[in-house]
């Protein structure tokens, strides 16, 4: 049996690393099993920098027809998993076809690499930056490492940014206005708004505000939809009467929101909405819901 596990395990031991990986900021990232591990953040038009260190179990020979390292930006929808579709795929030759006998480093470099979309972890779908180590060989197979990392891009405030005003009605029952300061919002920003009671006929007995996110993924037939509410937050707990009104302040920080993606690679879109629902004394709900954009600003600390 002993000699049955030796003929599987690796003959070479493969580790990349980032040149700047000390002082790089990390940033958590949950795996498949669950598990959270801290990875090196990017942005569009970093260079990529780093080596790959090649060394041979107890010094024993490998052979082999050439190592390369690629860096690929991949989308797998859940439906489909494990089919990756490749969006950058850049290569860099280390070495060619040869023998190796002892620790070998290769450097590597990509320079202002272009990566546009953001790493994305949602319910159906998930785009990952990963760097692809490959030792190629004849007749057996070839030995692969993996390196992930996250990419985040930046936007500065928006030049325009309107407030948001908007009626919710049951004839002759009930008239409310409310008002939301603005329709953009970056992810550590606070909704300011005020509800309005116009008319209230109807017996009212709570009222919340919901943060929504709606992912889509694939086209047209074959599209699917997943919402998930983010936060609930308590507007009203009792009765209102006419004139009243309501301050809403909602924190953003504390839920973990991404930008709006909009149509990624013809793959997934992400939109997220403020959702009012008014709940009435007969558990009857009324729903007002609009799309807000949420992007990403650079952080200061």
């Amino acid at each position: 049996m002993n000699y049955l596990v030796g003929a599987f395990k690796l003959p070479c031991n493969i580790f990349i690393s980032f040149a700047d990986g000390r002082i790089r900021k990390q940033v958590p990232l949950k795996k498949e099993n669950g598990k959270t591990v801290m990875v090196a953040l990017f942005q569009s038009q970093e260079s990529i920098v780093g080596e790959v260190v090649i060394e041979p179990v107890h010094r024993k020979k490998v052979e082999h027809n050439g190592v390369k390292i690629v860096l690929l930006g991949q989308i797998e929808l859940y439906f489909d998993r494990g089919n990756f579709y490749d969006f950058t795929s850049l290569v860099r030759e280390l070495d060619i076809p040869g023998e190796l006998y002892e620790r070998k480093t290769y450097p590597f470099e990509f320079s202002t690499v272009e990566m546009l979309y953001e790493s994305y972890n949602g319910v159906n779908v998930r785009l990952r930056y990963i760097l692809k180590v490959t030792i190629s060989r004849d007749y057996v197979s070839n030995i692969v490492e993996y390196q992930e990392f996250v990419v985040r891009n930046y936007t500065p405030p928006p030049s325009i940014n309107n407030s948001i005003k908007m009626e919710v009605g049951i004839e002759d029952c009930l008239h409310i206005e409310f008002e939301y300061s603005k329709s953009k919002y970056h992810l550590k920003d606070v909704v300011i708004g005020k509800i309005y009671f116009l008319l209230v006929r109807i017996k009212l007995k709570n009222m919340e505000l919901e943060i929504r996110r709606r992912e889509s993924t694939g086209l047209g037939p074959n599209t699917h939809v997943e919402t998930e509410t983010f936060a609930k937050f308590e507007l009203m707990d009792g009765a209102s009467v006419r004139g009243e009104s309501i301050p809403i302040r909602l924190f953003l920080s504390p839920y973990e929101l991404t930008p709006t993606y909009q149509n990624i690679n013809n793959k997934f879109s992400v939109k997220y909405y403020l959702n009012l629902v008014l709940v009435d004394e007969e558990d009857r709900r009324y729903f007002k819901q609009q799309e807000i954009t949420m992007y990403r600003l650079l952080e200061t600390s």
